[in-house]
């Protein structure tokens, strides 16, 4: 039998579960990705060794002999992929929701039929273990008649403070629920089936940046026929909590999607204490038995024993092998993922929708791409993140007129709404796309960087269009290039000593962490053609950089698993390179008001005020809750560093050739005491150098932006 041909569409963050799960999946080959963002698809299909891109699906199909098709796009392009799709004769799998509208979802099942071939929907949450274990439970009769259900989904939707807010799903303020609601939905329905009537509430609405307008709390009450449910939902920031609780004549049973547990509860035949103490005690090691399995999954899945991967991993794995046994013996898709069911999740979605009787969705502004009457002059790499923000906004206070490059989304930079800011989306590794850009500018700010975890991606997509951006510059003889690099390219710990913009990075610079790696090459690259060729760059190298809408949960403090528990590097009592982010601003403009500084390097680090302790004990106090507060020595960080990479050698991981250094780890401490005089004095720079300032806009500023977005 021919192996199956499978194509990804759509090369986001879902995609590589996609593309494990197809791996693994019997008689499948993988032969095709396909991306509207060529460069993105090209790097997914070189670390996945997918022999064929494209950045369009009909060019694809019109190309390739494709059997099946997993389409993993934003939820507004599933409908006209789809159907696309199925009109070539190609099997489709849809990420969930599987359409934004019944009508829509109606075609697609109607395509199906009419063409023989299996529409699937990906409801993973339904094949994970403890959801398995539920349903087991209820079907069997174990629990007896169900007469409540409860789902709650208390898990944050960081989009709705982070953004991109001209997403699909902050675009109208129903598409938050239809983006999560069919976990929740379909769980329901295929749990106890349809409502036959509901009352919604959705509330606590948040007004984005560009207006507009998202619920973050939902609450729904239905009746399916003697059933109560009740489904809660919450965006907001808390402890992460998804569950579902079934009660029965004869039982319960409480399923916990994120500890991967589902307990079931029964009487026993004994008397009132003995069955309590019974009862504890099983559901206890029910709990301990699910959760040695679930770490057995991942310890096997490490040293690449196993296949499956962790739970979420695994729910993706099972929902796909379902999909193509279908696919294999010609049988009826499972009910779980069926097309018909997927539509009747959207169906109860949108009844859902209309209860709640949400205002329409207001006509937002577009910037991605936006011209303006005068000519800018100043270039802005990196104006959507943290230190880029406050830089446009003292450009624009400095009556600059800027010109902002986007990758994606700009709407963050939709509060200047300036005619003196031209927001222009291109590709800073396209040399073209920079040419373009540089017409008519004087001064060219680089505060981009690359989100990669190999050292090659680092190579490819930070160094690399570094040095692109350099040689664009020459091209067009801007007067000068500033470049932001990054303390954490020093060495920094106990035995640095004294910092000064004279002394030279890291010696050992290789044996370090992949970020300041790929920064310290990126400046020895620019310092180089400043020498050779003239190029006129000066480098900035920011400390610790706190202030609003950075994350009060820094990194440069310690180790945060979670917003409540912080893994302090070091002791945590000597005082920190801490620098505010409207001073790091308001240096990088000096940097290109003052005359013949090109090739100097200056290091941003504020007067030594406030230790790891300090920063702590301020946070807790703002926040009003305890944190979980450790101080491992830097051997164990080390330690167990050592012990990941000598699994990745036995298993034969990727990312094997990068030793870990305890020297890395020794220089997170930030023992190093930094002497900024030169960029006090040539750059006239002058910080908050105040605690109480310091405290202010670095923690209580910080901490306000970070909870509401804004």
């Amino acid at each position: 039998m021919a192996k199956i041909q499978a194509a990804i569409i759509g090369t986001g963050y879902i995609a590589s579960f996609h593309a494990r799960a197809i791996r693994g999946a019997e008689n499948v080959e993988l032969v095709a990705v396909c991306d509207a963002n060529l460069r993105s698809a090209q790097s997914f299909a070189s670390n996945w060794k997918v022999p064929f891109v494209s950045e369009s699906l009909n060019a694809l199909l019109a190309q390739r002999r494709i059997d099946s098709v997993h389409i993993l796009t934003p939820p507004d392009q599933h409908y006209p992929l789809a159907l696309s799709a199925l009109r070539s004769g190609s099997h489709v799998f849809l990420e969930k929701p599987m359409c934004t509208s019944t009508a829509e979802a109606d075609d697609l099942v109607t395509a199906a039929a009419a063409n023989s071939l299996k529409l699937g929907v990906n409801h993973n949450f339904l094949y994970s273990a403890a959801y398995e274990r539920l349903r087991a439970a209820v079907q069997s009769g174990k629990l007896g008649p169900i007469d409540h259900l409860s789902i709650t989904h208390f898990y944050e939707l960081p989009q709705i403070r982070f953004g991109p807010y001209e997403s699909w799903m902050l675009r109208d303020p129903g598409n938050a629920f239809l983006e999560v609601g069919p976990h929740l939905l379909s769980a329901l329905l295929d749990l106890v089936g349809t409502p036959q009537k509901l009352s919604v509430e959705a509330d606590h609405a948040v007004t984005l940046p560009n207006g507009a307008t998202v619920f973050r709390r939902w609450r729904i009450h239905g009746d399916v026929n003697q059933t109560a449910v009740d489904i809660n939902v919450d965006f907001g920031v808390g402890f992460p909590q998804r569950t579902i609780s079934v009660r029965g004549k004869n039982g319960t049973a409480f399923l916990d999607f994120d500890a991967n547990t589902c307990t079931i509860d029964r009487l026993t035949p004994y008397s009132f204490d003995l069955d309590r103490y019974s009862r504890s005690r099983t559901q206890a090691h029910q709990i301990l038995s699910q959760a040695r399995s679930t770490l057995a999954d991942y310890l096997l899945t490490t040293l690449k024993l196993r296949y499956r991967g962790g739970p979420y991993q695994a729910s993706f794995y099972d929902s796909v092998q379902s999909f193509y046994q279908s696919v294999r013996t010609e049988n009826s898709l499972d009910r779980r993922i069926d097309g018909a069911k997927g539509r009747e999740v959207i169906d109860l979605c949108r009844h859902v929708i209309d209860a709640a009787g949400l205002p329409a969705a207001r006509q937002l502004p577009h910037r991605a791409s936006s011209s303006i009457a005068v000519k800018p002059t100043v270039l802005v790499f990196g104006g959507t993140g943290f230190i880029g923000r406050e830089l446009i906004r003292q450009l624009l206070a400095a009556n600059y007129n800027v010109r902002a490059v986007i990758h994606r989304s700009g709407a963050v930079l939709d509060e200047f709404d300036s005619e003196h800011l031209e927001v222009v989306r291109a590709d800073m590794g396209s040399s073209a796309d920079l040419k373009s850009l540089m017409a008519g500018i004087e001064f060219v700010f680089h505060l981009a960087r690359a989100q990669a975890n190999r050292w090659d991606d680092y190579l490819k997509n930070d160094v690399e269009p570094t040095r692109l951006i350099a040689e664009a510059c020459l091209t067009a003889n801007v007067k000068r290039l500033v470049y932001t690099g990054t303390i954490a390219s020093f060495y920094t710990g106990a035995k640095a000593g004294t910092i000064t913009d004279q002394t030279p990075l890291d010696p050992k610079i290789g044996r370090r962490d992949y970020y300041s790696r790929a920064k310290a090459f990126s400046e020895s690259l620019l310092l180089e053609m400043h020498r050779k060729q003239n190029l006129p760059v000066v480098i900035l190298r920011p400390g610790i950089v706190i202030g609003p809408f950075g994350t009060p949960y820094h990194w440069g403090v310690g180790m945060w698993t979670a917003e409540s528990i912080c893994q302090v590097w070091g002791d945590g009592k000597h005082k920190l390179p801490f620098v505010l982010v409207e001073d790091v601003a308001s240096a990088l403009v000096q940097s290109i008001r003052k005359p013949d500084i090109e090739g100097r390097t200056y290091n941003l680090v504020d007067l030594p005020m406030l230790s790891a302790q300090d920063y702590l004990a301020e946070l807790q106090s703002q926040t009003g809750s305890k944190l979980d507060v450790r101080y491992p020595s830097i051997l164990t960080f080390y330690t167990i560093d050592l012990v990941k990479w000598l699994i990745k050698v036995i298993v034969r991981h990727p990312d094997r050739a990068r030793v870990p250094s305890y020297r890395d780890w020794e220089s997170r401490t930030h023992k190093a005491v930094f002497d900024c005089a030169l960029a006090r004095t040539e750059l006239c720079w002058k910080p908050a150098s105040d605690k109480q300032r310091l405290i202010k806009s670095g923690i209580v500023r910080a901490l306000q932006t970070w909870q509401t977005g804004r």
